[in-house]
């Protein structure tokens, strides 16, 4: 598995289909110079998720708890 699929599957792990919806089913997660980011379907900008696997799976839980879109 990936980097990007274990991120991908970290995202669906923590929300699950029915609090994420077509969010998730579209998200983009990709590595830039700045770190991993996530575009997910209906917000303007991607957010950033950290320089390491680690960082992004637990910001993906942060974003989560907050309700930000992911449930």
């Amino acid at each position: 598995m990936s980097e990007r699929e274990e991120l991908l599957q970290e995202l669906m792990d923590v929300v699950g289909e029915e609090g994420c919806g077509v969010s998730c089913s579209e998200a983009s997660i990709y590595k830039d110079p700045d770190g991993w980011k996530m575009m997910l379907e209906g917000f303007m900008t991607p957010w950033s998720l950290g320089q390491t696997v680690s960082e992004a799976k637990t910001k993906i839980r942060e974003y989560a708890a907050m309700g930000f879109g992911l449930s």
